[in-house]
C-alpha cells in the first residue's frame, strides 16, 4: 500500500505542479489576451527574415506533409500575435503566408532564415540563403493570409490552421538591412480548462495516494509494535542490538559509575567491527541501490505520516504509536544503510530489509513519548531548531561557489562536508592501512548522533530539545541496559 499510494501521490503532486504552471501561464495572458515574450533585436543585412517551416496538422492529423524537423500541433487551439517595430524609424512588414508563396517570392532573393533564438543572453542565429534579385514590395501581394506594414509598432494576429505556413520580416519599401525590435504571443481558450482537469486530477490522486500510505503506515506500524516482546510491561518497541524502544522516562537514568549528561531518549547505536574490507566501501554506494530504491518510497511515506502525525499532536497531544513505530522504523532503516555504505564504515555486513530492530552492528531507538506539546509542534521544527539546524548545515554540507556570466548567477558546489571529509579519510585510511583508527570512528558517530537528533526532533518525535554536545562513541553513556538504558527506566505506556 505504501508503494502503491507513494506513486499515485507522486503523480498527483505532478499533475498538480502542471496545473498551477498552466494556470499561471493563464493568468499571464495580458489585458488583450496574449501570453507574451519579451521584445528581442532581430537584425540580417539580406532583403527578410524568413521563419523555419511552420507545419500545422489538422484535428484529423491528416494536414500537409511535415518536412523533416518540422513541428506539428492541432488547428484550432491557438492565436497567435506578432508585433515589430523598426529600430531605423522606416516602415516595417510582417505577414503569414502558405509557405510554396513565400518561396516563389523569395525565389533568387537573399534571405535570412532563423533557425534558434537563445534568451539568456538573447542570442539569434540565421541560415543565409543567397540571392542576386530585388523582391517587390510585400505590401503589393495579394495571397498574405495576414499581414501589416507600415511605419512604427506593427501588429498581426493570426488564429491558427492547419497548413505549411512561413512568417517574413521585411521593410515595407522591400529595401536591404531588417532591423526590428520584435514579440511574439499566444492565446489558447485551452489553458483554463486544462488547468482545471489537471488541478482536479492531480488532486484526486494525491488524496487516493495519501490515504493508501497512511493507512500503510499505520498496518506496518501495528505489526511491528505486535512483534515486541512483552517482557518489559509494555514498552513500546521491540529488542535489538541497540536497545527497546522505551517510553519517556530514559532522561536523566544513570548508569552505576554516572555518565557525563543526561542520556537523550533517542539513541543512536553502532559499533565498529574489527573485519572491515579495505576496499568494499568504493562500491558500498553501488550496493545499496535496492535499499536507496526502497527508502524512497519509505520516506515519502515518513513525509506523509509526520504532517497527520503533527495534526494528530495538535488536537489529542499524542504521536499516534503506529506511525511512530513506523517512522522511527524509517529512521533506523536509513541509519543502517548510511552506517554501512557513506556515513560511517563501520561494518561490511549489508543492512536487513526491516523496519524493526534486528541483529546488526548500528541500530536507533527512539522513547515513545506518553504526551507531546500542542503547541510546541507549530514552532519547534522550524524555528526553534534554527540554531540546531545551523550547526548540522555546518557539519554536513557541502561549500557552494557562486559566479555570474551575463545576467545569470549559478552555483556548484566546490568540496565535501566536514562529515564526508572525516569519512573519505577513514576510508582512504582503510584502503592504504587496512585500519580504522577507532578515536576516528567515535568522532564521526558523535557527528552522526548530533545530526539524527535533531531530526528526531524536528520530526516531532520528541520534545526534548537537542543537547549542545557532540556525544562520541559507538554506544550512548548513561545506561545499563541494552543500549545503554536503564532498565528502570522503561515505564508502562497506554
Amino acid at each position: 500500500m505504501v508503494i502503491v499510494g507513494t506513486l499515485l501521490a507522486v503523480s498527483g503532486i505532478g499533475l498538480l505542479a502542471g496545473g498551477v504552471a498552466v494556470a499561471t501561464v493563464a493568468a499571464q495572458q495580458g489585458r488583450d489576451g496574449f501570453l507574451t515574450t519579451p521584445s528581442g533585436s532581430f537584425s540580417v543585412a539580406s532583403y527578410a527574415i524568413t521563419s523555419p517551416n511552420l507545419t500545422i496538422e489538422s484535428d484529423s492529423g491528416t494536414g500537409t506533409s511535415t518536412q523533416a524537423g518540422s513541428g506539428g500541433m492541432p488547428s484550432g487551439l491557438a492565436t497567435v500575435m506578432l508585433e515589430a517595430t523598426s529600430v531605423r524609424g522606416t516602415g516595417v512588414f510582417i505577414g503569414i503566408a502558405p509557405r510554396a508563396e513565400v518561396e516563389r517570392y523569395l525565389a533568387s532573393v537573399a534571405h535570412s532564415e532563423l533557425t534558434s533564438v537563445n534568451s539568456t543572453p538573447f542570442r539569434t542565429e540565421y541560415r543565409e540563403v543567397p540571392g542576386s534579385r530585388r523582391p517587390a514590395r510585400p505590401g503589393s501581394q495579394t495571397w498574405w493570409t495576414v499581414a501589416a506594414s507600415g511605419p512604427g509598432t506593427q501588429r498581426l494576429v493570426w488564429p491558427v490552421v492547419s497548413g505549411d505556413w512561413a512568417v517574413v520580416v521585411m521593410n515595407a519599401d522591400a529595401t536591404q538591412g531588417v532591423d526590428v525590435e520584435a514579440r511574439a504571443g499566444v492565446r489558447s481558450g485551452l489553458f483554463v480548462p486544462a488547468a482545471v482537469a489537471l488541478l482536479l486530477g492531480g488532486g484526486l490522486l494525491l488524496v487516493a495516494g495519501v490515504l493508501l500510505v497512511v493507512f500503510g503506515a499505520l498496518g506496518l506500524g501495528r505489526r511491528d509494535s505486535a512483534q515486541g516482546p512483552d517482557d518489559h510491561d509494555g514498552a513500546v518497541g521491540t529488542t535489538g542490538t541497540a536497545g527497546a524502544m522505551g517510553a519517556a522516562g530514559a532522561m536523566g537514568a544513570v548508569a552505576a559509575t554516572g555518565p557525563p549528561g543526561p542520556v537523550y531518549p533517542a539513541r543512536l547505536e553502532g559499533t565498529l567491527q574489527p573485519d572491515v574490507s579495505r576496499g568494499l566501501w568504493l562500491v558500498k554506494w553501488i550496493l545499496i541501490f535496492p535499499h536507496v530504491v526502497v527508502l524512497f518510497f519509505l520516506w515519502f511515506a515518513t513525509f506523509v505520516t509526520t504532517i497527520v502525525a503533527g495534526f494528530a499532536i495538535l488536537f489529542t497531544g499524542r504521536y499516534p504509536l503506529a506511525l511512530f513505530t513506523f517512522n522511527v522504523g524509517v529512521l533506523r532503516w536509513s541509519w543502517r544503510v548510511a552506517f554501512y555504505a557513506y556515513s560511517a564504515l563501520g561494518t561490511d555486513r549489508y543492512p536487513p530489509f526491516t523496519l524493526a530492530p534486528a541483529d546488526y552492528p548500528a541500530d536507533l531507538d527512539i522513547d515513545y513519548p506518553e504526551r507531546l506539546s500542542r503547541g510546541l509542534v507549530l514552532v519547534k521544527w522550524w524555528l526553534l531548531a534554527i540554531p540546531q539546524i545551523l550547526i548540522v548545515s555546518a557539519l554536513t554540507s557541502t561549500p557552494t561557489a557562486r559566479y555570474t556570466i551575463g545576467d545569470t548567477t549559478y552555483s556548484t558546489t566546490t568540496g565535501v562536508s566536514l562529515l564526508g571529509l572525516l569519512v573519505l579519510i577513514a576510508g582512504l585510511m582503510l584502503l592504504f592501512t587496512g585500519h580504522y583508527r577507532q578515536s576516528l570512528f567515535d568522532f564521526i558517530l558523535g557527528i552522526d548522533r548530533w545530526v539524527f537528533r535533531v531530526v528526531v526532533y524536528t520530526g516531532l518525535f520528541r520534545d526534548d530539545y537537542p543537547p549542545f554536545r557532540l556525544d562520541q562513541g559507538g554506544t550512548e553513556t548513561g545506561g545499563t541496559g541494552p543500549g545503554g538504558i536503564d532498565e528502570a527506566a522503561r515505564v508502562k505506556t497506554t
